[in-house]
């Protein structure tokens, strides 16, 4: 991230408001169009992802080496990584306005999930549920059909990173999470506790890259004096501090910033722990390849269900969290510390992709409240966190034994000191 900081001047307002005229003609314009990037795999738009060496549609994806892998011949390849294919680790810092890649474009809500292909080895129709399935085989001749054009219900993503940790390494991760819990665990979960049912998943994500300039306006205290007074039988610390008006700006960019695309992912209600995959972040999305549905093979999948424009003011959030921590290491000298106020975010350029990212996941439901736990595996760098049930009798009876032992250690620091 580069950054820039400076004093900025008071907040400022963006001019005199428009008059009826100019409102008119600016709703007569209608909003810009967005600039898109083209992501659409061209060579595989007849649903067949064909074996370069042998021909054979019956591909899919070895996790041990990230690679593709025909099942016939054992040849293995990739596609094209999207950092170069598309230029997308270039140019962040000259972004204007929204630019929106092919996959990560709205979606409709009248775009049916059913597709029927026409195979193009013997021409029996295939029917492809996008809901559930990106890849069917035909029935007759027995080719692997996939659906790789974009079509504009959330389904296919602009690239996809592939899994890299093996099921039976997912499972290691997550028996060691586990065991380092059970003490504390429910005797159910312990009970019925199967590693060995995770599932492969991949999730869907917006990426972006951005250009920002972000400004705070509030109150920094440095301390003057310090001081204690008996009141009572105990003593009241006061301190007298200097108060002054604090102004922060600063200019930078964001490379690969991941927002969840699913809607239900996001959401971080109380009846569920699906927050635990923000804590596997960050995945090497700069390995990421263009979209090929053979890489899902084995694997299942959830659609994208939230736009760019729903997912914008959760960008703009996370944009001023990173501008405060870029100005931080400014405000050294307010050593009782600094209180905004008021803060403003200008989003110079953006650009959004859509994107699979790898998870192994284990979920078990908890009879008593009903609530999910989840134990996750970023499938490309085995970072492992999760949430199991716990059992409450066992936390009072560890809560008690740890406050009886404090209580003897005080009494025997008494006794002595007497």
């Amino acid at each position: 991230m580069a950054q820039d900081p400076v004093d900025p001047q008071q907040p400022t307002f963006d001019g005199p408001p428009l008059s009826l005229e100019e409102e008119l003609a600016a709703a007569k314009a209608g909003p810009e169009p967005k600039p898109s990037i083209e992501t659409v795999n061209e060579s595989l738009k007849d649903g067949l992802n064909r074996c370069p060496k042998c021909g054979s549609t019956d591909v899919r994806l070895r996790g041990s080496t990230g690679m593709l892998v025909c099942l016939f011949c054992r040849n293995e390849w990739q596609e094209a990584r999207v950092e170069e294919e598309f230029g997308l680790g270039e140019g962040i810092d000259e972004l204007e306005g929204t630019v929106i890649a092919s996959g990560a474009e709205d979606i409709q809500a009248d775009v049916a999930d059913m597709l029927t292909f026409k195979c193009e080895s013997c021409g029996a129709e295939v029917v492809v549920d996008t809901a559930h399935a990106l890849n069917a085989r035909c029935h007759w001749c027995r080719h692997t059909l996939n659906v790789n054009q974009q079509i504009p219900n959330g389904a296919v993503p602009d690239a996809v990173l592939p899994f890299k940790l093996t099921k039976d390494e997912a499972v290691e991760k997550i028996r060691e999470f586990a065991s380092k819990r059970r003490l504390f665990a429910h005797a159910r979960f312990k009970k019925e506790f199967v590693p060995e049912n995770v599932l492969g998943v991949y999730l869907p994500y917006l990426v972006i890259d951005a250009r920002a300039e972000s400004q705070y306006w509030g109150k920094g205290e440095v301390q003057t004096r310090r001081w204690t007074e008996k009141s009572g039988d105990s003593t009241v610390t006061y301190y007298a501090a200097d108060v002054y008006q604090v102004a922060r700006q600063v200019s930078f960019t964001v490379d690969d910033l991941t927002i969840e695309g699913s809607s239900e992912r996001a959401d971080f209600g109380p009846q569920n722990t699906n927050n635990i995959i923000n804590t596997i972040l960050p995945f090497d999305t700069k390995n990421a390849v263009k979209w090929n549905s053979s890489y899902l093979v084995g694997f299942t999948s959830e659609k994208r269900d939230v736009n760019v424009d729903a997912v914008k003011p959760v960008l703009e959030d996370q944009l001023l969290s990173i501008g405060r921590s870029q100005v931080h290491e400014s405000l050294d000298r307010f050593d009782r510390g600094v209180r905004w106020e008021q803060e403003k975010i200008d989003v110079g350029g953006s650009r959004w992709l859509s994107m699979y990212l790898p998870v192994w996941l284990y979920s078990y439901q908890q009879e008593s409240n009903k609530l999910l736990h989840y134990i996750a595996v970023n499938a490309r760098t085995g970072e492992t966190m999760g949430s199991i049930p716990v059992s409450q009798p066992k936390l009072l009876l560890a809560a008690f034994t740890v406050g009886t032992f404090l209580e003897g250690i005080a009494g025997t620091i008494l006794v002595a000191s007497a």
